[in-house]
């Protein structure tokens, strides 16, 4: 009943039911989730200042990713930038790296999903009947796995110092708000929820992959090889 045939091909959705492909199509899911919630990502960081002339100026300080917070600066609170005391400051910190290796990841996760689940539902006789496939298959599972733990650790480390930065401490580097006459309020921040969810997608990432080893190797030589041995 899960059997249908497109352009002459035999395609097997029945398969899509099964641990190999099930896991699969989670892994797709997930891959999509994981570089939607951080690539997507803008927020700012708002001071309140008062300086000669000014009382309560809402200053702005954008970010976005790729998180490359030593480009994003907060802009005078008026004209005569605060009677001549105030300099433009930039954020501190470059977190470029590890977010775009964590999207990068991400999105070559969900091409290889697609990928794999075109051979598993049309040409999964072909899969099977050649050694070399789910060798490669079982290789790739276990790097993108590893990977998933490198890149998660990696952007979650970034994550936190992206809150420390943009957080409340950030007063206490501006050098124009110790200047005699001027005051500077911290007043918000954009909730980094969706950051946080990138990064439980990624460790849930890691999860499934982690597990979807086994389901691979049962479908390498490697395994009928063992069972073999076992039985004589």
């Amino acid at each position: 009943l899960l059997s249908l045939r497109m352009f002459g091909l035999r395609v097997d959705l029945g398969l899509l039911l099964e641990p190999l492909g099930f896991i699969k199509v989670l892994e797709w899911i997930f891959s999509i989730f994981a570089f939607a919630t951080c690539g997507g990502f803008q927020g700012e960081t708002t001071l309140l200042v008062s300086c000669k002339g000014v009382v309560n100026k809402t200053v702005t300080a954008v970010f976005a990713y790729p998180f490359r917070l030593n480009t994003v600066m907060f802009s005078a609170p008026d004209p005569k930038r605060c009677g001549g005391t105030w300099t433009d400051f930039y954020l501190v910190g470059n977190f470029s790296s590890s977010a775009q290796f964590f999207v990068t990841l991400a999105v070559l996760v969900f091409l290889y999903c697609i990928a794999a689940l075109v051979v598993y539902i049309g040409y999964m006789h072909v899969y099977q009947r050649n050694s070399k496939l789910p060798l490669t298959d079982l290789a790739i599972t276990v790097i993108i796995a590893f990977l998933w733990l490198v890149s998660t650790s990696a952007w979650a480390k970034a994550l936190t110092d992206i809150k420390i930065t943009t957080g409340a401490s950030i007063i206490q580097e501006v050098e124009s708000c110790k200047a005699p006459g001027t005051t500077c309020v911290f007043a918000s921040v954009t909730s980094m929820g969706t950051l946080n969810v990138s990064v439980v997608f990624g460790l849930l990432n890691m999860v499934l992959w982690g597990g979807n080893i086994w389901f691979v190797y049962k479908d390498t030589n490697l395994h009928n090889q063992t069972n073999k041995t076992q039985s004589s």
